[in-house]
């Protein structure tokens, strides 16, 4: 069955309603949507109804690794990390689009977080670096910075 639905002011058209209920006077609805092409899902995390299977999972939990050992390792194992809202491929904020673009421009193996995945995560590497935004740029270890680092950087020659 196919739904029209308005959400925030958006037009949206929504293929496989899954879900409606209320919370706090607010609808909340958990489907998939198409805008401008993309297909995008959408989840209510904490649905009671929702089978142990397909709940979101935080990949750290059950692990004995830390999340600051996590960032560890990925700082020194890489050597241009980037921890980023979204992924390398589709960026989420133009911060991390503009620094993803700076850093592809130089043909360079890039590893990436996407920091909107997990809270923690994200917290983490705020501690790690001592810096409160993102995206944050490390390069063979030593923390760089941000998108406007990154392009001061470009525009410099420093990052040759």
């Amino acid at each position: 069955m196919l739904y029209d639905s308005v959400i925030g002011h958006r037009f949206f058209h929504l293929d496989a309603v899954t879900d409606l209920f209320f919370k706090d006077e607010r609808v909340i609805i958990s489907a998939s949507f198409i805008q401008r092409g993309i297909r995008y899902s959408t989840t209510v995390p904490n649905d009671p109804n929702t089978h142990d299977d397909f709940k979101p999972m935080d990949k750290f939990q059950d692990s004995a690794t830390s999340l600051k050992d996590v960032v560890e390792e990925d700082v020194k194992e890489n050597p241009v990390m980037i921890y980023m809202k979204g992924v390398p491929e589709f960026p989420q904020c133009g911060f991390s689009s503009l620094a993803v673009r700076v850093l592809i421009h130089y043909n360079v193996p890039l590893s990436a977080r996407n920091i909107l995945e997990n809270a923690e995560l994200k917290s983490a590497v705020k501690a790690f670096s001592h810096w409160p935004t993102f995206p944050q740029i490390f390069i063979k270890g030593e923390f760089i910075g941000g998108s406007d680092i990154i392009m001061n950087m470009h525009q410099s020659g420093e990052l040759k």
